[in-house]
C-alpha cells in the first residue's frame, strides 16, 4: 500500500503540468520536508524502519540508508537548479535525479530520470536510468562492455563520464552544484566547473529526486529558478 501511494503521487507530478520556474524559489524550507515525498523500500516491509531523509539543524540530510530517494511533489521543465551540499563524515555516494518519473523503474530502486552523479571524486557524471541522454566523444566518454547498448536499461553502459576530475573540495567542506535544463539538454557545473553537458535527451521535464545511496548527505540549500538568457 505505502508502495502503491507513493507511486500515484509520483506519476501524478510527473503527468501534471510541469512549473516553469518565472524567480529563484528555494525546494528546502529549512524546517520540515514540505513539497518532498520519501521513497524508501525497506519501509514496505517494515513501517518502522528509520527515515532516511531528516531535516537537522536547518540542513535537509540524506542519510544514506536505509536506501531510497525523496521527490519533489512538482514536476518541472527548463529551470536552473543550485545545490549545496556535503559528506560530513567520510566520501561516499549521493546524486540528485533529473526528470524523475516512474519509482522503483531500475533495479526495484531508482526512478525513471537521468542521474547527476554526486559521488565522491565523481560529481557530474551522468547515469541513465530508464531514459537517455548524448554527449560528444561517447566512445570515450561512455564505454561499452562487447554486447552493451547505450541506454537507460539494466544491461546497458548507463554512465556518462564527466569532463573534470579535480572540481570538487574536500571532504566537509561545501560544494556547489548547479543544473540547468533547456528543453532536453541538460548542463553541469561544479564550483563554477563545467563538469557535464548533454543533449537529446529522452525527456524534459519531471520531478527532482535526492538520493540516499549509503552515506550520510548535508544539503544546506536546494533551489530552482529560471534559465539565464542565453
Amino acid at each position: 500500500m505505502i508502495k502503491a501511494l507513493f507511486a500515484f503521487a509520483v506519476l501524478a507530478a510527473g503527468t501534471q503540468d510541469p512549473v516553469t520556474p518565472k524567480e529563484v524559489t528555494p525546494l528546502f524550507n529549512g524546517k520540515d520536508l514540505s513539497g518532498w515525498k520519501p521513497d524508501v523500500p525497506a519501509k514496505d516491509k517494515d513501517a518502522a524502519a528509520p527515515d532516511s531523509f531528516i531535516v537537522r539543524d536547518g540542513m535537509l540530510v540524506s542519510k544514506g540508508k536505509p536506501e531510497g530517494h525523496l521527490t519533489t511533489t512538482t514536476s518541472y521543465k527548463n529551470y536552473r537548479l543550485q545545490v549545496e551540499y556535503r559528506f560530513p563524515g567520510k566520501p561516499g555516494n549521493c546524486g540528485v535525479l533529473i526528470h524523475s518519473s516512474t519509482p522503483r523503474a531500475l533495479y526495484d530502486m531508482f526512478p525513471k530520470s537521468i542521474e547527476v552523479q554526486m559521488f565522491s571524486g565523481n560529481a557530474g557524471d551522468f547515469w541513465c536510468i530508464q531514459e537517455n541522454i548524448e554527449v560528444p566523444d561517447m566512445e570515450k566518454r561512455r564505454p561499452k562492455k562487447e554486447g552493451q547498448a547505450w541506454g537507460g536499461g539494466p544491461k546497458d553502459s548507463r554512465r556518462i563520464l564527466n569532463l573534470t576530475d579535480n572540481s570538487e573540495k574536500p571532504v566537509g567542506e561545501w560544494n556547489t552544484m548547479v543544473v540547468e535544463v533547456r528543453e532536453r539538454t541538460i548542463k553541469v557545473w561544479v564550483n563554477a566547473d563545467l563538469v557535464n553537458e548533454g543533449s537529446n535527451c529522452t525527456a524534459d521535464r519531471g520531478a527532482l529526486s535526492l538520493q540516499a545511496e549509503g552515506t550520510e548527505v548535508e544539503f544546506r540549500k536546494v533551489e530552482i529558478g529560471p534559465l539565464p538568457a542565453k
